[in-house]
């Protein structure tokens, strides 16, 4: 910037609860040439340094009143911070009214937040809710084209060097304006938080968890650690995190494509934390496929998960999703990579079921699903991207990329086929299909399936092992559930996918053992020949991908 696209600091109006530092910036725009119009205490305080000052009420022409409440509210204050000096209309009117402008402005907000930590009454915090300070703050970073405003003491140095320059540039002024705006909405933010905390301690309302009856926390005025993240949109301050004693709050971290966190709630209660947690797991599960799809999630793992086959619609699948466990279906969510139809929206209608989470849904789909008052019923845009995940670890973070289908190893045109006979077209589809699926699965991931569909999952275990006796286990014994006590054993005949390989051949004996036709694994282990004999030797057919999906 030039020094031709400053704006000189004529006129500051400056109201501060905080008083630290300001008589040096009063000075500093004094030496300048600046007038400076100030509020009682601060006026107080600039006028005992020696400095002139005019007060606000001298530029009203009204008294402070209603104990401070009203001070600067007055067109002759807003007047001059909201006149767009670029406009002949403006200034026309300013001169009619007899109204000076503003090219700065300087305003720290009362201590809201302060209060409420040092356990204030309500009335006490009510009183510290600034509605002057805000609103002049804001009008300012509105029109920073033509005003200057600073909010943080940080910033006066730069002040008081701009006001000896010639003013502040207007990339200078657009920054101060961003600083300006996202100090107003974590304030705001720390007003509805608390109003929410009085709500809840009134009301005595608790969430229902289905695993978990606590009190809410008895806190909910939370610091907020990422304020970049929050300034780009906060969305939303939740019941609590994980447990009931922790804080959580929702910040909309991609204005342009929010996804789920900025999801229309066509209906059902408040989401919740986990509510969230499970939604996103399971949206991204099912839109790793490419068919229509539908997942069961519970706890951030999968329960359920199926594809449409040719010929079938969504309700098909998810009536297929939904027999892969029945069991913990209850009280998991659903997510689709479809619209949600009135045949499956009947499905969904007679299990408990936290959340629905879709791209549309019928009309009269969701006229049926509504009629569920605690089903929480979200409508997003667009799938999940590729992006990077953050998580925090003592001292520092972790960044990677989010795990995604894309890599060389995720197309079974490039599997080394191992073992066994290669597969006819519907072995390679539930293969493939089998490979998609265990990506959503935790650790030692094993995947059963057949007809495009997961009939057993072991996932969450320590060793592949257990994975692969809870995968056999949890197929065979599920199926009852569907099928009646005369099920057949769902693991004969399935496929199985491991989203590692296996570090012994023992894994693969027991799906072997339990009659799966074909498994499809990374490899990369230094005993993958023990593993590619057991499968040759039951005739069994084993395909390398050179890709893992491990998810801790």
């Amino acid at each position: 910037m030039t020094t031709t696209e400053r704006r000189p600091i004529r006129r500051a109006l400056v109201s501060v609860f905080d008083k630290t530092g300001i008589v040096d910036l009063a000075r500093a725009l004094h030496e300048a040439g600046a007038e400076i119009v100030s509020t009682g205490s601060t006026g107080a305080t600039i006028r005992e340094a020696g400095l002139p000052v005019t007060d606000v009420e001298a530029v009203t022409g009204f008294p402070e009143m209603l104990d401070g409440r009203v001070k600067t509210l007055h067109p002759r204050v807003h007047g001059g911070i909201l006149a767009d000096q670029h406009l002949a209309s403006h200034r026309d009117q300013l001169a009619q009214h007899e109204i000076a402008p503003f090219d700065l402005v300087v305003v720290n907000l009362y201590p809201f937040e302060e209060t409420v930590e040092a356990g204030g009454s309500d009335a006490e915090i009510i009183e510290k809710i600034d509605i002057g300070g805000p609103s002049m703050v804001r009008g300012a970073a509105k029109n920073h084209a033509s005003v200057a405003v600073v909010v943080e003491p940080e910033d006066y140095a730069d002040a008081a060097r701009a006001a000896a320059e010639g003013g502040f540039t207007l990339e200078e002024r657009h920054e101060l304006a961003r600083t300006a705006f996202q100090r107003t909405a974590l304030y705001d933010l720390a007003i509805s938080d608390w109003m929410l905390d009085r709500r809840l301690a009134e009301e005595g309302a608790q969430d229902e968890p289905a695993d978990d009856q606590q009190e809410p926390a008895d806190t909910w005025v939370l610091d907020v650690p990422h304020e970049e993240a929050v300034a780009a949109g906060f969305s939303a301050t939740l019941r609590y995190g994980e447990n009931p004693h922790q804080r959580a709050r929702l910040a909309i971290t991609d204005e342009d494509e929010p996804g789920l966190a900025g999801a229309e709630q066509l209906g059902g209660k408040e989401m919740s934390y986990n509510n969230y947690v499970d939604a996103d797991a399971a949206a991204r599960a099912a839109f790793d496929h490419e068919r229509p799809a539908v997942v069961v999630m519970k706890h951030n793992n999968p329960c359920g998960v199926a594809v449409a086959a040719e010929g079938e619609d969504i309700a098909a699948a998810h009536a297929r999703a939904h027999a892969t466990d029945p069991v913990s279906a209850y009280g998991g969510v659903i997510a689709t990579n479809r619209p949600v139809t009135v045949a499956m929206a009947r499905q969904i209608k007679p299990v408990f079921t936290e959340v629905v989470l879709a791209p549309a849904y019928e009309d009269e789909a969701l006229e049926l699903l509504r009629t569920k008052k605690n089903l929480r019923i979200l409508r997003t845009e667009g799938a999940p991207g590729r992006g990077v995940e953050l998580r925090e670890i003592w001292g520092g973070a972790l960044v990677q990329d989010v795990d995604s289908l894309d890599a060389a190893g995720d197309d079974p045109a490039g599997w080394t086929l191992a073992a066994g006979a290669a597969a006819d077209e519907q072995t390679l589809a539930d293969l493939a299909f089998a490979w998609r699926a265990v990506r959503a699965a935790k650790s030692n991931a094993i995947l059963l399936a057949k007809d495009s569909a997961a009939v057993g999952i072991g996932m969450g275990q320590v060793n592949r092992l257990d994975s692969c006796r809870l995968a056999v286990t949890r197929a065979n014994t599920l199926g009852e559930h569907v099928e009646g006590d005369s099920a057949p054993e769902r693991a004969r005949g399935a496929v199985a996918a491991s989203d590692a390989f296996f570090p012994f051949a023992d894994g693969a004996q027991i799906l072997i053992d339990a009659g799966v036709r074909a498994i499809v694994q990374p490899g990369g282990s230094i005993r993958d020949e023990d593993v590619i004999e057991a499968c040759r030797a039951a005739g069994v057919t084993l395909y390398l991908t050179g890709t893992r999906h491990f998810a801790h």
